[in-house]
């Protein structure tokens, strides 16, 4: 009996060395989850927020998430998110992507807040699942697709169920895929197999959303990060991705071993990223004031742990 080989019965596979180029990332690709910085008293600090963006900015990020997690959403106001949204804008021009953060665990308060960002000259929208309410995932496609009818920007898809206790499933971002407007994930579900599986079968846009996971998500076809640590060292967190597109893929594991200390302080070390990441801008001098309650400063002695992760990867 004649033996064949497999192969030469099936279509021929396609040669890596010759597929096209993926499509650039719909919002840059070392986006920074910004802080929100305050003054002495608490107020808004618009002059700070744009001091910080354009640091950040000229120090390599190409996108700024507001509004974020670590731009304390939960306690700023609608007339603040917008008046953020509007000075970054003026700050950084078309160097950078802006992403409004406008999740809400209220579909019509999303929706609005959606169209104030676009009001105000935002180029994106990250929506992070509706939190508290628990709804089921028919619920939650349903809140995603009516919040990206709203506006006519982009939307990035935020699935973090630790913090919202609702967890996007991989067939409901399947399904979302499908709308015009849905481009793109910020993964912090610590699920690396359905990122993938999500990666392998949309053309949606994966961004890493916990610092830990940057070049691993990238090295599978992530778009880049939204990443925290960038406040505090945004050409280090943009070289491990220039490292890996450069093909020194030894050099950006080196980058991103290098970095963990540092992102272990800032996001293991029972704090929220926002107290950490305020704490070390503060010992810059950079633009960050303090947080709002229920959020409480970083102590003394975590201030000089965080310092000292911050001085090991500087040297």
């Amino acid at each position: 009996m004649e033996l064949h080989n497999q192969a030469s019965d099936t279509t021929p596979m396609t040669d890596p060395t010759t597929a096209s180029a993926p499509p650039p990332p719909p919002f840059g690709r070392t986006l920074c989850a910004m802080i929100t910085p305050f003054t002495a008293t608490g107020a808004l600090d618009l002059d700070g927020a744009q001091e910080l963006a354009d640091h950040l900015v000229t120090r390599g990020c190409d996108g700024l998430v507001l509004s974020g997690t670590t731009g304390e959403s939960p306690t700023t106001t609608d007339a603040e998110k917008s008046a953020l949204v509007a000075a970054v804008r003026q700050a950084v021009g078309s160097r950078a992507a802006v992403v409004a953060g406008v999740g809400t665990p209220d579909t019509r308060h999303t929706a609005e807040l959606a169209r104030e960002a676009e009001q105000a000259g935002a180029d994106g929208l990250l929506v992070v699942a509706p939190y508290y309410s628990r709804p089921p995932q028919d619920a939650v496609e349903e809140h995603f697709r009516t919040v990206a009818d709203a506006t006519g920007l982009p939307v990035m898809v935020y699935d973090i169920p630790a913090r919202t206790g609702v967890r996007i499933e991989p067939d409901t971002l399947l399904r979302l895929a499908g709308h015009p407007r849905i481009v793109a994930v910020k993964d912090c579900s610590y699920d690396f197999l359905a990122a993938q599986k999500v990666l392998a079968r949309t053309g949606l846009a994966y961004y890493a959303g916990c610092d830990e996971h940057n070049l691993a998500l990238y090295a599978v076809g992530g778009a880049g990060c939204v990443s925290t640590v960038a406040n505090v060292a945004p050409a280090h967190i943009r070289a491990v991705l220039d490292a890996f597109d450069a093909g020194e893929t030894a050099r950006a594991a080196r980058l991103q071993q290098r970095a963990t200390p540092l992102i272990e302080a800032m996001m293991a070390g029972g704090l929220p990223g926002t107290v950490t990441a305020k704490a070390l801008l503060t010992a810059q001098s950079l633009p960050a004031g303090p947080v709002r309650p229920p959020l409480r400063p970083a102590g003394p002695e975590t201030t000089e742990s965080l310092t000292a992760a911050y001085a090991h990867l500087s040297a």
